[in-house]
């Protein structure tokens, strides 16, 4: 059985000039076949032109780009070493024979043949990659990766078989408190991966998927952060393989983009309480259509944020609520009171805030995950 063992979820292009970078990401569950996802969903006016993939092991004993020479596995597009892969579509490799085991890091490192033009992207992966030039597949040292960036480029999914494989994927769908700011680079804290760590260690391990964009807003989309939640639901959440739980963390950006006049936060308008409610009902009867259980989970508190006042408060606390109380969803994880500050429920507790008032740390994102293993 195929499962999605790692994703990410796409937003608007960006342009690149580069030709090759190693991207690393950890596998959730053991398996020894593997193959990827390339992706150009979002790139409207261009194409990918690979020379090569390898796929590898990281280099435990190295920093940087390094990779386990004797792991590394050519990939093959139809039985082909390279594939164009026009502007809005995606394509999946042929697989790799490696086996792996659970939360194992690996890196994938892709040659581009020619500019690509606008690169359909994940902005802020807080996680290593390494970029070069030229065709460096064979360098497996990692010093040929002389720049960084915490973006992922054109890979989107890994999808592993060959070990004790179910069917019961969790995908964690959000915005920036999903996607993990406020968590440690390269340490793979973020909420979705406590979960991950968390389920391994009792001993229940599930592939945990995030499909967190920053700056997401569930109903409006935008040029910045991405489709709506609404619009990318099916393509982030429902079409990974073997999903059978769904965790919705959304609606705290469009609550709180109208009330500060930001270039970035356009298109802001003044959401209700009632809108978002119908949108957390559509994801819902999606989602159960899919055969998938939904965990609705409240939003966390902001006070001292920048767009926290009396009108985003009012939202805050009415949607949770209805969250908690609706009986809507399958379940629910009160992210809000795991987090809140004792004192003044409005605010988070300072031991998980990193300084603005919204985002939790690392602390946090474990506290997160730890109640959700209690509703799992």
């Amino acid at each position: 059985m195929v499962e999605g063992e790692w994703c990410w979820a796409a937003r608007i292009p960006v342009h690149a000039e580069f030709h090759v970078f190693a991207d690393g990401t950890n596998l959730l569950r053991a398996g020894h076949t593997l193959a990827l996802v390339c992706a150009t969903t979002l790139s409207r006016a261009s194409r990918l032109a690979t020379g090569s993939v390898v796929f590898s092991v990281d280099a435990r004993t190295s920093d940087g780009a390094g990779v386990q020479a004797e792991t590394v596995r050519p990939l093959r597009f139809d039985g082909a070493e390279s594939v164009v892969i026009a502007a809005g579509e995606q394509i999946t490799s042929g697989v790799a024979d490696l086996t792996l085991a659970a939360l194992e890091s690996a890196t994938i490192t892709l040659f581009l043949a020619d500019p690509t033009g606008p690169a359909t992207f994940h902005a802020q992966g807080y996680a290593s990659t390494y970029r070069g030039t030229g065709n460096r597949l064979d360098d497996t040292d990692g010093t040929a990766f002389t720049e960084t960036t915490h973006s992922w480029y054109y890979l989107s999914d890994l999808e592993m078989s060959g070990g004790t494989a179910a069917a019961d994927t969790i995908v964690t769908f959000g915005d920036s408190i999903t996607d993990g700011f406020g968590s440690d680079k390269d340490a793979d804290n973020r909420y979705p991966d406590a979960l991950a760590d968390g389920l391994t260690a009792r001993g229940t391990p599930r592939p945990v998927l995030n499909a967190g964009i920053g700056g997401n807003m569930m109903l409006s989309d935008s040029a910045w952060y991405g489709d709506s939640g609404l619009h990318r639901f099916e393509r982030d959440v429902l079409a990974e393989p073997g999903v059978r739980t769904v965790i919705i963390l959304a609606g705290l950006n469009d609550i709180g983009f109208s009330e500060v006049d930001l270039p970035t936060y356009k298109p802001n308008p003044d959401v209700s309480v009632e809108q978002l409610i119908d949108g957390y009902r559509d994801l819902i009867a999606r989602a159960h259509a899919a055969g998938a259980t939904v965990i609705g989970a409240t939003l966390l508190p902001m006070k001292g944020a920048e767009y926290y006042n009396d009108t985003s408060a009012a939202k805050i606390r009415a949607v949770n609520h209805w969250i908690r109380t609706s009986g809507e969803y399958d379940a629910v994880v009160d992210f809000n009171a795991a987090l809140a500050d004792p004192v003044d429920g409005e605010r988070l507790n300072a031991a998980f805030d990193p300084g603005d008032h919204k985002h939790p740390n690392a602390a946090g994102y474990a506290a997160m995950a730890a109640a959700t293993l209690a509703v799992l």
